[in-house]
């Protein structure tokens, strides 16, 4: 076993926090149960706003980031995991507070890993990845809620044509909704209409300021924008209906009222994707592995290697970045 490798890591330059590559010792792990050999990663909005300094992620320094694994089990002292497990890891506090994953290895709790499920490769687990995995999470809320019905009124799904919003169309669309993509690139509507996405809306029209009550038009609806665009989204919402909030590519703040609740009964639903239960986890992943299509996984996927990741951050938090980014830790 390399006793050193490459990872990406987050330290202060010129008192910033910022993304440089150094060489870590396997001695310089965590002393956390689990040794996993990681295969892939994934690129996220939360990695590239700490790899390029525009975001304050890190809590303590220097930190490794990356928020997501695949890989195989290396060495254990948890009875829960032997070596040669396949496994898979997302959230958990990782980049923030706890090593990530963007290097050969990483030292991890037994609590915070998962099977691989069979469904998927160790690639495309990474291709689903944070994003994928909280699309899921946002898509069981909304039925558990039961404000979605298939075939019955438009689902809206802003910040389409990103990750969660490209996992989010591909669910909601295997089980039958008709879903509205949110997005300001025009020429990314094929790519979602591809993914099952029947109808848009300019992101423009959803990120100017509205009326505190708006006609009714959403039945439900996955946001990852939040600001003005999710006060706009909950003021359009039907009677009785839901918008699931995992995101805030927009801006934190929620410049809204409280009429959609108290005059329609609308719910914000607020979805957590990094504490959230093995029980959630599970139910997700299962989702994803009954309803989305590898097909629809592989056209928004592209596989990167590790030494882009500087201009990826760069890319993905000025919004250009559409799907899926795995990040090959290897290269």
């Amino acid at each position: 076993m390399t006793e050193t490798f490459r990872a990406m890591v987050i330290d202060a330059i010129d008192g910033k926090p910022k993304g440089v590559f150094r060489d870590i010792s396997i001695a310089e792990l965590p002393d956390n149960d689990v040794l996993v050999e990681i295969a892939y990663s994934t690129l996220n909005y939360k990695d590239g706003l700490a790899i390029s300094g525009k975001g304050r992620i890190a809590r303590r320094m220097p930190m490794i980031a990356g928020i997501d694994l695949s890989g195989t089990v290396v060495e254990s002292r948890s009875p829960e995991w032997k070596p040669g497990d396949k496994v898979v890891l997302n959230g958990w506090g990782l980049s923030e507070t706890e090593w990530g994953t963007y290097g050969r290895y990483q030292r991890v709790k037994a609590e915070w890993l998962i099977p691989l499920p069979d469904a998927f490769s160790m690639q495309q687990a990474m291709a689903i990845g944070t994003a994928g995995y909280t699309s899921a999470l946002c898509v069981d809320a909304l039925e558990k809620w039961g404000s979605i019905k298939p075939g019955d009124g438009e689902v809206l799904v802003t910040g389409a044509a990103g990750g969660v919003g490209s996992v989010a169309i591909a669910l909601l669309a295997a089980r039958g909704y008709n879903v509205t993509a949110s997005t300001g690139r025009p020429e990314t509507r094929d790519y979602l209409a591809s993914l099952g996405a029947t109808n848009f809306i300019d992101r423009a029209t959803l990120s100017e300021k509205g009326g505190p009550l708006q006609k009714e038009r959403w039945t439900g609806g996955v946001d990852s924008v939040g600001s003005t665009t999710l006060a706009n989204a909950l003021a359009q919402t039907v009677r009785g209906g839901a918008i699931a909030a995992c995101g805030l590519a927009g801006g934190a703040d929620l410049p809204g009222t409280v009429l959609p609740h108290i005059l329609r009964a609308v719910t914000l639903i607020g979805v957590d994707s990094v504490m959230a239960s093995r029980e959630q986890r599970l139910a997700a992943w299962g989702r994803l592995a009954r309803d989305l299509d590898k097909a629809k996984l592989d056209k928004m996927t592209t596989v990167e290697p590790m030494s882009n990741l500087p201009q990826l951050a760069e890319d993905i938090v000025a919004g250009k970045v559409r799907g899926r980014v795995v990040i090959d830790v290897m290269k």
